[in-house]
């Protein structure tokens, strides 16, 4: 027969699980404000109330480039001032994530901001001052420090899951792993710790957990990874460091487990017992982070950190004493403390080279959590069905799983309130303003193991009780079994010497067999007696127990009573507290409506104040304008003014020399009337007196003062007719020299104030009439 193979097709893939809580709740988002550096420095954000911060433009910016007003407000689930210490911090954000890590919840906090606004600080802090991370630590140690399991009782295999094996395994593998020298380094009791992480945290400062479950044994493995430039480097690898050539450390992958969780892959887990274990193996991982020195900031992280703190719980087989040895019976759960790098601008931060690229990675890591951040709640909010790009980036692919609905997530925003920083803060705040608004799905709570409880102080009593009366029985207060036996054998009689001398001795045999016959006759009574004793104790103990619970039980009745007035006083405060709500609602919308109207007035205020500004500066140009058009005619009629009275001056000028040449011309003619036969003088030239002026064309005129009589000989005038002006006939035969009459020389003034305006060039010639006989 032949066998025909067909191809089989590939098993279809799973889907995700999805959470089985329909609950969701946003993303807790909070704000710490960090104090000035200096005191005189301007600064750009106010503390409005514990959820509320303001953001004020500083002087030179504009206002309105991005449509924004001068001060905008952005609320957050609380806002922490300068003044807030670092374990109200904790207390708020950190410490119920921690009572969810324990009760088998998963948790994801990490602090956001622009570079040296102080994010490494809130999440590391400083000796005295420790920050979220030791301070989680802290707790989780107080919390389950009696109910820690042996070392590798608990052991993590290569695909993200949890194995459990018994107190000998563990045993061997605790021996095997001393022996063998590669193995890590584990921190004793008896090591000082790095004075760096020394007293983190004061004893009174410490918190515990409550509800913790004591029928399970826990145990703690922590990770320390940090993603630079997009590349996954384990912070806690051993390698062998070589001087002459050193090796570069190798990067991680990141894979999906089965229940498509995702991990990074060949990453070092180790297995803490204390919380100074802890300290000491995240900062021998600190030093190893990728850090530099910027213009802003003198110790500035290049790459996001990533400290995971992994817990296994498992609980107690039925007698309370060890791990029940079922895999499937482990809870795992971890909180991601990520410490983001921060964005910033290479131009304010002076970075060359490698820094660089460095913060090329950063803020494209940061802008790929946005979208995805902005996708997620584009989705919830539209009913939208987009891809979340998780894969863009490493620091989103590690994490997708949160979002999904795997934990509960919380984000601290650091704020600087540098003036210099307000365009950086201000993208800041509205990321963590949009974050706000994504929801995650509440994650479900781990099932209730079947067994009894109260096992392990069941156990502890039964093992107490039992050394107490071996020690009233004159017994070792040891619980070693050894010892009991021995105690056992030490109270039975002696045995007889047992040694054959002669074959045919019958009396050692029968003295040795009557010896352990008395033995197990004693040995009889003495379990008799154990029995009797155990049996009354018990029975003590069982109506002990009976008394015990009714006695309970009439405590618990008293509770119940008390739980069910409890109920019904809570009934009433929540119904009071919903009327608060409602009427706080109503309040705040009543607020908001006046906020409006208050913005809406100021802006229209600011519009009158502009316009008014407008006009009076407008007035003021109109103001100057016209008064140099006062000016300008003012100069110009005055010149104006003065060019008339000259013209004025000089017609009245011309008129008195006119009227004093006609009593001249009569004085002379009556002088000429009564000496007949005179001969005619010469005529006299004389030049006329005047003063020089200049014109407004830039030349030059004279003003005449006085006129003298004017001597012209002409050498030879034709003879001609002229009509004189009282009409008398003409006489040809006058001669030459004749003097001219008052009409004439007027005109010849005229023509010679005309000739000086002329220029020097001129020439007068004048025009003379013969004078009658």
């Amino acid at each position: 027969n032949l066998l025909t193979f067909r191809k089989g097709k590939t098993p279809r893939r799973p889907p995700p699980k999805k959470p089985l809580s329909n609950q969701k709740d946003p993303v807790g988002v909070y704000c710490r404000v960090r104090p000035l550096d200096f005191e005189d420095e301007e600064c750009c954000i106010e503390v409005i109330s514990s959820t509320t911060i303001q953001l004020h433009a500083p002087e030179g910016f504009k206002t309105n480039r991005n449509g924004e007003y001068k001060e905008t407000q952005y609320s957050f689930k609380k806002v922490f001032g300068v003044s807030v210490s670092q374990r109200e911090l904790f207390e708020h954000v950190a410490k119920p994530l921690v009572d969810d890590l324990i009760h088998g919840k998963n948790g994801l906090l990490f602090t956001y901001g622009v570079t040296g606004s102080g994010k490494t600080f809130t999440m590391t802090g400083s000796p005295g001052q420790g920050g979220l991370l030791p301070r989680s630590l802290d707790m989780i140690f107080n919390s389950i420090g009696s109910f820690q399991a042996k070392r590798y009782v608990f052991k993590t295999d290569d695909k993200n899951g949890m194995d459990v094996q018994s107190e000998v395994d563990a045993l061997l593998e605790r021996q095997r792993r001393e022996n063998s020298l590669s193995a890590p380094k584990t921190l004793s009791s008896r090591q000082k710790l790095d004075p760096e992480i020394a007293d983190m945290i004061m004893q009174e400062e410490a918190f515990k957990a409550e509800g913790v479950d004591e029928d399970c044994s826990y145990s703690i493995f922590v990770s320390y990874i940090e993603i630079y430039n997009n590349y996954i480097y384990d912070l806690l690898e051993e390698t062998q460091e070589d001087a002459i050539k050193p090796k570069p450390p190798q990067s991680k992958i990141l894979r999906e487990d089965q229940n498509h969780n995702m991990y990074v892959a060949g990453c070092m887990e180790v297995e803490i017992k204390s919380a100074e274990e802890a300290f000491q193996v995240f900062w021998r991982g600190q030093k190893k982070r990728k850090v530099a020195n910027t213009r802003l900031n003198r110790e500035s992280s290049r790459s996001h950190s990533v400290f995971i703190i992994k817990l296994a719980q498992a609980p107690l087989d039925a007698d309370g004493d060890n791990v029940l040895q079922d895999k499937n019976q482990v809870t795992v759960s971890q909180l991601c403390l990520v410490d983001l790098a921060g964005s910033e601008r290479t131009g304010r931060t002076g970075a060359e080279g490698t820094r660089i690229r460095e913060a090329g990675n950063i803020n494209q890591s940061l802008l790929n959590l946005r979208t995805c951040i902005e996708i997620l709640r584009e989705n919830q909010m539209c009913g939208t069905n987009k891809m979340v790009p998780y894969r863009d980036s490493k620091i989103t692919h590690l994490f997708k799983n949160y979002f999904d609905g795997e934990g509960r997530v919380r984000m601290v925003v650091c704020v600087n309130p540098n003036a210099g920083d307000y365009e950086e803060t201000l993208l800041v705040m509205r990321f963590a303003e949009m974050t706000q608004e994504v929801e995650v799905a509440r994650p479900a709570d781990r099932p209730i193991c079947g067994f009894t409880p109260g096992r392990r102080y069941r156990n502890q009593a039964f093992k107490e009780e039992l050394s107490r009366k071996l020690e009233e029985r004159g017994g070792p207060i040891d619980r070693d079994v050894p010892s009991v036996i021995n105690h056992l054998v030490h109270s039975l009689p002696p045995l007889p010497s047992c040694e054959l001398t002669d074959p045919h001795d019958d009396i050692t045999l029968p003295r040795l067999i009557e010896a352990l016959q008395n033995r197990h006759r004693v040995r009889q009574m003495m379990i008799e007696d154990y029995n009797k004793s155990m049996l009354q104790e018990l029975d003590n103990n069982l109506i002990s127990r009976d008394n015990f619970i009714q006695e309970q039980n009439g405590k618990l009745t008293e509770k119940y009573k008390i739980i069910q007035n409890n109920k019904a006083e809570i009934e009433r405060l929540e119904k009071k507290n919903k009327m608060q709500e409602h009427k706080i609602d109503i309040l705040q919308k009543t607020a908001k409506i006046y906020e409006d109207d208050k913005r809406s007035l100021q802006q229209e205020l600011e519009t009158r104040d502009q316009r008014l500004q407008r006009e009076l500066s407008e007035k003021r140009r109109m103001e100057q304008r016209m008064h140099g058009v006062v000016s300008d005619t003012q100069l110009k009629w005055e010149k104006e003014c003065e060019r008339r009275v000259n013209a004025m001056q000089l017609e009245m000028q011309n008129k008195l020399w006119v009227k004093d040449e006609k009593l001249k011309q009569l004085k002379a003619i009556v002088t000429e009337s009564k000496t007949p036969g005179r001969p005619d003088p010469p005529l006299r030239q004389t030049k006329p007196q005047g003063d020089v002026i200049k014109t407004r064309g830039g030349g030059q005129a004279v003003q005449f003062t006085d006129i003298e009589t004017l001597k012209q000989e002409l050498a030879t005038v034709p003879s001609r007719k002229r009509k004189s002006s009282e009409g008398a006939p003409a006489n040809g035969d006058q001669k030459d020299g004749a003097w001219t009459d008052v009409e004439t020389r007027c005109a010849v003034a005229v023509e010679m104030k005309a000739g000086s305006n002329m220029g020097p060039g001129y020439e007068h010639h004048g025009i003379t009439k013969r004078r009658k006989p």
